[in-house]
């Protein structure tokens, strides 16, 4: 089965979430089921963009990957959009059987059952700010599915107090996924486009913000880590 394709890029690092800093190359799938007010990648998320997408099977995901590596296995990252709408089990499986490990980001509104595949699972429900509903029920559901074998982490994106406090108290309800804070990269009253610069002195003041928040709550469980790759690329695709 095909995978809708958006990108493939690397290797580079991880930018946020539990793995950052992490050497990766990313596999980013086209098409979502949200549309979030602050979405830094809706060139892989609108129907808009859908002639940019490319469909590949795993074998050629996989060899582009290579290319990338020169064979050397190292992390793959799936992104997106969601992938989670995407068929990536052929591709797992395949990737493994030559070496490598995958991690995935997803906001837990897909369930599959090829989580339990996945090395590393990042759930990042998204908060009020994003526009989006959040079910619960689904969530876990992603959580069960992706079983013991996978390493599961939360990260939730904060652009201000309303969403603080609603992650403060999803957090509370999974006291067992280590937890990553991370200051949203755009205003949720500004339009996201590709390649959309944000504006760092404002971004390094609301992680600031955050940072204040979590230490004066003496909420000692939670990481908080800005996006790397916006400190480094701004919103520049493909590294």
């Amino acid at each position: 089965m095909n995978i809708a394709i958006s990108e493939i890029f690397g290797p580079t690092i991880q930018g946020e979430g539990a793995l950052i800093g992490r050497p990766t190359v990313f596999v980013r799938t086209g098409g979502c089921d949200f549309r979030c007010h602050w979405c830094d990648t809706l060139y892989a998320v609108e129907s808009r963009f859908k002639a940019d997408w490319i469909p590949m099977n795993a074998s050629a995901i996989m060899e582009r990957v290579n290319q990338l590596t020169a064979g050397q296995p190292l992390m793959i990252t799936l992104s997106g959009g969601n992938p989670a709408l995407q068929p990536l089990e052929k591709l797992i499986m395949m990737g493994h059987q030559q070496g490598y490990t995958f991690a995935m980001e997803t906001q837990g509104s897909k369930v599959r059952p090829w989580f339990a595949l996945l090395d590393h699972l990042t759930l990042s429900p998204k908060p009020p700010s994003s526009g989006m509903v959040f079910h619960q029920t689904r969530f876990e559901a992603c959580i069960a599915a992706a079983g013991a074998g996978t390493t599961i982490s939360l990260k939730l994106v904060i652009a201000n107090e309303v969403d603080y406090q609603w992650a403060k108290a999803l957090a509370d309800d999974y006291p067992q996924l280590p937890l990553t804070l991370q200051p949203c990269n755009l205003s949720p009253a500004t339009p996201a486009e590709p390649e959309q610069e944000p504006c760092l002195a404002q971004l390094n003041d609301q992680f600031r913000w955050l940072v204040e928040k979590v230490i004066e709550d003496r909420w000692f469980r939670a990481r908080v880590l800005p996006q790397l790759h916006v400190l480094i690329w701004n919103n520049e695709r493909g590294v």
